[in-house]
């Protein structure tokens, strides 16, 4: 369970490296378009887990993970300037694929949407009326 201040931090690490990463590190290796998705700092803030989104192939991906990684120093050093924090944690980031699988399963339910099996079976499926009616809620 974190408490309100770790994630009042978090929030703003993760507001924070958005800005650092995008307006500041001209490392080449840094490409395509990077969301920082979430941030979770350990209750004692000396580490953090930070999850990176990159719009891109694999190769990337994985590219802009290793110069994020290797500009760490650089962004602990920026982030203690910003946030005035005794501890800055030490961060290990990680490649966050959720919004990439968000949507792969959109493309799916958009593709079986137009199914005409689909089709089929909805016809099946009981609705609110007839005697497979579900119960009610509202009385």
């Amino acid at each position: 369970m974190t408490t309100r201040r770790v994630d009042r931090i978090n929030g703003q690490l993760r507001q924070e490296l958005s800005l650092i990463i995008s307006r500041q590190i001209k490392d080449p290796r840094i490409g395509g378009v990077i969301t920082i998705t979430q941030v979770k700092a350990a209750h004692d803030l000396r580490t953090a887990r930070v999850f990176v989104s990159v719009l891109g192939d694999q190769a990337t991906k994985l590219s802009t993970l290793e110069g994020i990684q290797s500009a760490s120093t650089y962004l602990r050093r920026e982030l203690r300037d910003r946030l005035k924090l005794k501890y800055v944690p030490f961060m290990k980031f990680e490649l966050d694929q959720s919004i990439e699988d968000a949507d792969n399963l959109l493309r799916v339910i958009d593709q079986l949407k137009d199914d005409p099996a689909m089709e089929k079976l909805s016809a099946h499926i009981p609705t609110n009326e007839g005697p497979l009616a579900f119960p009610s809620n509202n009385k």
